[in-house]
């Protein structure tokens, strides 16, 4: 008999626990209710019990390909399993004991000889942190002739400078990183370590967590310190970025965690910071350098950079083709910004895969997001909702999109992008993607446009936009508010 799951949508209250147990089974659709993604992930069975409002109803219950016997009961938004044995895993003795370490570590990724802009990020996050605990920012650098880079890490916050500088490591490769940086933390014993969630910062990362027997959270939004304990609070989204998880390390050194890129502000370069600057010599194995890189074939595209663009303009469903992109190409250009595109863009072939913004794609948080035609899901906004300000264009007045957006023009991006574009040439306001002061011009040129209502006592920008014959809600909060 095929097994069949079905999911009650007048019942679902969107409490994600079907997700929590089964993650590769269902999913929130944008309208928070659970969808069954494949009816044979393991633990699916279990999933109509825990249940708590009993929306999820399975027929035919053939145990499926890799199904958990674990039963779940429902606790609180979260479950416990309560299996025949109970499998007891040995706990790991910690590389580095919490009361003998100190410091706040950066992995000072660079490519080419160039510094990342990740790690300048995460330099001045890890500068606040030590503060708060008196501690040092120690930075650790590691390539081929990279040793001038050690200063420029120290007038951005570095008190301590570890250069592994050597010909072998002209290139990046997993194994001797992790040793050099594994061999570092044994020895000098750090309290935190981060790292950037670049495709070089989420290789590198886990293999050190396990050098070291030590905790990993991946793609952190924000990092804080917490009063009564002192350990790194680790914040990042889960559940699609549904709900923000907070995660600590309590018996293991150090707590190390990476960091979507843009999320962290760069300090100010000091050029007159001293700080100490010690090259040491990478004790690699053979065993470490077994692999050998021939040649480096660099793609002839242009990558697009989403992640250090201060504008992004992307685009959805909405726009319609490939062709359709061309509008907003010729706005980002005006703008110098990027285009970006939602997960629906890139798997209909609109837009390559590299200008994915979402979970699943990139994390932005430029100064400026035009969201064009993009229906707002779960996944999308996970990646761009952290953005200084959002501008949503949709038809649909009650699109997920406007929940997270500062701004919002309702009517067909086709007409509204246009317009956009040509009245930014006709004031001037164009080519300024290094200073974004020509935003509240356009603001002024949208609040010209709305007449105010008041309801409920509270005043709302809402009416009619003469230029581009759209409805527009324009609130005074940075929520959104329909009226």
């Amino acid at each position: 008999m095929i097994m069949e799951v079905t999911i009650d949508r007048e019942l679902c209250i969107g409490c994600a626990i079907c997700v929590q147990q089964c993650p590769q089974g269902y999913e929130l659709d944008d309208e928070l209710k659970a969808v069954v993604i494949s009816t044979r992930a393991p633990g699916i069975m279990d999933t109509e019990e825990a249940c708590p409002v009993g929306a999820i109803a399975i027929t035919g219950k053939d145990t499926p390909v890799g199904v958990s016997h674990f039963q779940a009961k429902p606790v609180g938004l979260g479950f416990s399993r309560e299996p025949e044995e109970i499998p007891v895993l040995e706990k790991l003795e910690p590389v580095v004991r919490v009361d003998e370490s100190s410091d706040v570590w950066v992995f000072a990724e660079q490519r080419e000889g160039k510094l990342a802009k990740v790690p300048l990020q995460l330099m001045g996050r890890a500068r606040d942190l030590a503060n708060e605990g008196k501690q040092k920012v120690v930075a650790v650098l590691i390539g081929n002739n990279v040793k001038n880079l050690a200063k420029e890490l120290i007038g951005y916050q570095a008190d301590t400078v570890y250069v592994a500088d050597d010909e072998r490591l002209e290139h990046y490769q997993t194994v001797p990183y992790t040793t050099i940086i594994s061999q570092l933390i044994k020895k000098h014993k750090p309290n935190i370590f981060l790292y950037g969630a670049t495709f070089i910062g989420r290789d590198l990362a886990p293999r050190i967590a396990q050098r070291v027997k030590t905790g990993l959270t991946a793609d952190c939004t924000k990092l804080t310190i917490e009063e009564d304990t002192g350990l790194l609070d680790q914040t990042r989204p889960a559940f699609g970025g549904n709900i923000m998880a907070t995660i600590q390390t309590p018996d293991h050194r150090p707590q190390m965690a990476t960091v979507r890129p843009g999320i962290m502000k760069v300090k100010t370069f000091d050029p007159d910071r001293s700080g100490e600057i010690i090259q040491i010599s990478p004790d690699l194995r053979r065993d470490d350098l077994i692999a050998k890189i021939i040649e480096v074939a660099k793609d002839s595209r242009t990558k697009v950079n989403l992640e250090e663009a201060k504008i992004i303009i992307s685009g959805g469903r909405g726009v319609g083709s490939k062709e359709g992109f061309g509008i907003l190409e010729e706005l980002a250009e005006l703008l110098g910004a990027e285009v970006g595109g939602s997960r629906v863009a890139v798997e209909s072939g609109y837009i390559e895969q590299d200008h994915q913004v979402g979970q699943t794609g990139k994390t932005v948080a430029p100064e400026l997001y035009i969201a064009c035609g993009i229906s707002g899901s779960i996944q999308h906004r996970a990646g761009m909702s952290t953005s200084k300000i959002i501008v949503a264009i949709n038809k649909d007045p009650d699109a997920q999109i406007l929940t997270v957006s500062d701004y919002a023009i309702v009517g067909d991006l086709h007409e509204v992008v246009p317009l956009m574009t040509r009245e930014l040439k006709k004031r001037g306001l164009g080519g300024l993607e290094e200073d974004i002061s020509w935003f509240p011009k356009l603001e002024y040129w949208w609040r010209n446009r709305v007449w105010t209502v008041t309801i409920g006592g509270r005043r709302w920008w809402r009416g009619v936009c003469a230029m581009l014959g759209s409805r527009s809600y324009i609130p005074g909060s940075t929520r959104l508010r329909s009226v």
